[in-house]
Formats: structure tokens, sequence, C-alpha cells
């Protein structure tokens, strides 16, 4: 196969499809690109034993690769003919026999959806092209790492009305050819699209049953889909003329309770519809996709829609309402994917002024956390969410607060002492009794990031004020978060500013805020008897509470 050529080349050529042993005039390889390690597909042909005729099909087949540019058609990267053999180098694809064999339980919307991207590549090849395929079959379809379909095997393609065509060379690919092949009569009443419409009934029995073993076995429609049956006769109809032309096929496949009127399918093209919808019209489809997204083949999802929603996120205006699925989607990435392609999203959220995307960021901030850098937290997003805390709209503000609980263990100690105390102080005050009790819960559980000495200067103060609070909830939390941080405060403390103000809430007009101040006492209290029966463990709190003094 010209391998020792094959070693100048920038690609590696890895192991042999060997699905489509006598199917293609090609050798079919897994590859990489030197350059990056990039996966792809290449395409060998050894001119070794070739007839005339298959190697110009195989130079023509190099020369329409090359020059025909569709979504649905497998996407050329480079290639070479050398004095012999040619290389044709593609994007990374498995042939659709392997793929289906390899997918075990593939579900049907992705061979619905298959299906639809092979008709569209056809209309485009015959309506913008005026091109005969003429090579339609299980062979010649290939799968992406999306899992989308692309058509190949184009060694055989020419313009419609031309005179004579290329014969085929493969023995085995004469048995797809349709019945009006070599009648002369018959040819008259064929539409540039029948041929390739007979191809395309042949996949379709194909992916359902298996290798056409003979062209008579079309007739057993005992394994396809109900609802495909009756365009499937259509086109393997004896009749040229009765074959449906592309888009008129999809149109009927789409209909109400057809083969192709999956909700997978509408979402999947209205994905690649997001640059031109209107505001409303994309928050809707960001909602539903959001809930059907589970559904969705992960490939798929990770590489056919989500790189549509960064698309739709840095150009489009997407909105708040694209976080959902975004972040979704986000679960299916390693961590340098995650890195590179949500992180730089987030940040750019984050400096958002719009009120509604901030704070459905702060609600959502669970599902990313764990993915951002400390340095990122503390120098690009802290910056932007410390300004809720002063926000006007109340549940900004106890949005913010509670978003603390998840961000304080990236935050450096420099921050949290100069920045973050000093809002949290601010917001012990707040006109909002939610918003200040809160505030007193968030403090407590935020302790365990605070200095000895930090500790010893805030905790009691801060919880002392609580205490004062005329809303009975706040009162609560600040006993709570005393209790809680019982372990930060020195003896002294304990004994002289502690218990003194919990005994004053003994008589306390809210039985909720007595009862619970009674334990805390009875916490504190059994603590400095512990001490006071145990000189060691005296000396040794004694020797702690200098510590944190």
């Amino acid at each position: 196969m010209g391998q020792g050529q094959a070693k100048e080349l920038p690609f590696d050529i890895g192991e042999c499809f060997s699905c489509l042993s006598g199917r293609t005039i090609w050798s079919v390889h897994a590859g990489r690109r030197k350059a990056d390690g990039e996966p792809v597909t290449v395409f060998v042909f050894d001119f070794t034993g070739r007839s005339d005729s298959e190697i110009k099909q195989a130079q023509s087949a190099h020369l329409r690769l090359k020059t025909l540019r569709h979504p649905n058609i497998l996407r050329y990267i480079d290639g070479i003919e050398l004095p012999t053999c040619i290389y044709v180098v593609t994007e990374e694809a498995t042939p659709l026999e392997e793929h289906l064999k390899c997918q075990e339980g593939y579900s049907d919307f992705s061979i619905a959806w298959g299906l639809h991207q092979t008709i569209k590549a056809l209309g485009f090849l015959s309506k913008d092209c005026s091109l005969v395929h003429r090579g339609i079959c299980l062979s010649s379809v290939f799968v992406d790492g999306a899992g989308e379909w692309k058509l190949g095997g184009v060694e055989w393609m020419h313009a419609h009305g031309d005179s004579p065509v290329p014969p085929k060379t493969l023995e085995l690919l004469q048995r797809y050819d349709p019945p009006e092949i070599g009648k002369p009569a018959a040819a008259k009443r064929v539409e540039k699209w029948s041929t390739d419409m007979w191809g395309l009934g042949c996949l379709v029995w194909e992916v359902f049953n298996g290798p056409l073993p003979r062209a008579s076995a079309l007739r057993n429609t005992s394994k396809l889909p109900k609802s495909l049956v009756p365009h499937y006769c259509e086109m393997v109809s004896a009749n040229p003329k009765s074959r449906p032309n592309p888009s008129d096929l999809l149109s009927s496949l789409r209909e109400h309770g057809g083969y192709l009127s999956h909700q997978f399918i509408s979402i999947a093209l209205r994905t690649e519809e997001l640059q031109i919808m209107e505001s409303s019209q994309r928050e809707e489809f960001f909602t539903e996709l959001n809930k059907t997204l589970d559904s969705f083949p992960e490939r798929f999802a990770k590489r056919k829609i989500l790189p549509q929603l960064l698309n739709a996120f840095e150009f489009g205006g997407a909105g708040r309402t694209i976080l959902a699925p975004l972040f979704k989607l986000g679960r299916l990435l390693d961590g340098s994917e995650y890195q590179k392609k949500i992180v730089p999203c987030v940040v750019k959220l984050f400096s958002s002024t719009d009120r509604a995307t901030r704070l459905n960021l702060l609600q959502q901030l669970d599902q990313f956390i764990d993915h951002l850098q400390p340095s990122t937290v503390n120098d690009q997003i802290f910056p932007n969410v410390a300004t809720g805390f002063t926000d006007n709209v109340p549940a900004i503000r106890e949005q913010t607060i509670k978003s603390m609980l998840l961000i304080v263990p990236k935050l450096s100690d420099s921050t949290i002492n100069t920045q973050l105390l000093k809002y949290l102080a601010k917001c012990q005050m707040d006109e909002q009794p939610g918003i200040r009790t809160n505030t007193t819960i968030c403090l407590g559980k935020l302790a365990q990031y605070l200095s000895p000495t930090t500790r010893h200067k805030v905790l009691a103060s801060a919880f002392l004020r609580a205490l004062r609070d005329p809303f009975p909830p706040a009162r609560c939390a600040g006993i709570g978060a005393m209790a809680t941080t019982s372990a930060c405060y020195t003896t002294s403390d304990v004994a002289t500013r502690l218990l003194p103000a919990l005994c004053t809430l003994t008589m306390d007009k809210e039985k909720t805020v007595r009862d619970q101040v009674f334990k805390a006492i009875k916490m504190f209290l059994e603590k400095m008897e512990r001490l006071s029966e145990d000189p060691e463990a005296a000396a040794q709190q004694q020797k702690e509470d200098g510590g944190r003094g």
C-alpha cells in the first residue's frame, strides 16, 4: 500500500476497517495527524493489480471529495497522488456498518437523524449539483465523532445525463443497481434522483437488517419500522418515476406520525438555526432543550449541540436561559475541556449587568464551582459576585450571601479578611431580616476557613450582635452559630461575654429562642465544668486561648 511513501506523509495510518473489504476500491484506515494527534480517516488506493478504469475512478473520487463541501458529506482534509498510490485524508469517521455493530441498543431516533442527514446530502447532490452518487448503501455512509452520518463512497459519482457512466468494477456492488440499469427504455423515465433513491432504499434495508445479500431481499420489510415502510416502498419502486425526490421525501417523513417526526430531530434542526432566532424564540428553545437533553446520545450532545450553544453564547446574545443546558452539557467534558470551553463562558457571565443572569448563575453555582480554579474564582469571579452584597434587589443580596458557602473555599486569606468579612458585617445590619439571619448562618459555617486570630476578633462580636436582633429567627441563628463554633472561643470569652448574653435570652418572648438558648447554655456550662474538673485540660485550653489572643 505504499507504506514506505506513507512515512513521509503528515499523517499516521492505523488499523484498517475490514468491514469495507470488497465493498470499495479503497483501503480505509483510522489515522492521526502527526502534528497534533487529531484523529482522521485515511483512504488508500494502491495501483498494484488495479485496472485503468479503477485508477481513473480513484482519481475522480479524490477530486470529487476535495471539491464537494456540505455538512452531510465526508469532510476532505488532505490528499496526495503518488506514482503508485493515492492517499485521501478526511475527518475522523467510522463506517456505518462498523458503528452499528459497536453501538448496542443504537437508538431509533439516532438512526432517524442519520437518515435525515443522508437524505439532505442526496438533495444537495441532486438539486444543487446535478450529480448522481450511484453508490448509496451501507458501505458509502460514515459516522463522525458526534454520531452524525456523512456520505462518502463517491468513486462512482457522475453528472446527471453523462453517457456512458463509469462501470462498477466491484461485483458485490452491482446488487445495489436499480432494475432500470441496462434497460434503455426504462432509463428514459429516470429522474436525476431516481438511482440514488433506490440506493437510499437499499441503505434503509441494510440499517435494520445488515448487509444486503441479494436484490430480491429488498421485498422483506418485516424488520423495518412501520411508519417507514410506505416511504421505503416508494424508494425501491420498480418505476423510477415513482421514486420521490429528496426534498419531498423529507417533508413527507417529517409530517405528524412520520418516521422523522421525532422531537430529537426537531431540536437538532433548531440548534442549527440559533443564530437567526429571535431572542424570545431562543429562550423558549433553551428551556425545551434543557428538559429533553438527558435523552440525547452523549456523543451527539457533547460534539454537536454543545458547540452550537457555545457559538450562540459567544455571538448570539443567548441570555440566561442558555445556562441550564450549557452546564448540563458541561458535565460530559473532562477537566481540560471544561476549562477551555465552559470556564470562559462562566467568567464572562459573572461580569453581566443583567440581574436575572447573575441570580441564575448564583443559583446554579453548585453545578460548576468544582471546575473553577481558585485563582479564577478569587481574581475574576469574586469581584463581580461581591457587587451583589450591595445590590438594590434583596433576592440578589440573599443569594450572594448563600453562594459564599461554595465560593469561600477558593478565596485567598487576604480576600476573606480584607473584603468578604466587611461585606458580611454590613449584611448583618441589612434592612431585610431574612438577609441578616442568613448572614449569621453563613458566617457560622465559614468559620473553618478563618484563621484563629480572625475567628477571635470576628465571631463573638458578630454572633452577640445577632442575639440582639429584633427578628426571632435571626436570634436563633446567632445562638446556633455560637454553639456550632464553640471551639473557637477562649474560656474568658465564654465566661464574660457569651454566657451573660445567652442568659438574657432565657427570658425571650419567643419559646423557640428560649428552647435553643437553654441548650447552648448547657453546652457551654458543661465545657467550663469539664475544664474546672481537669487541670491538665484547663492548662491546655489556656495555652490555646493564648494562641488565639
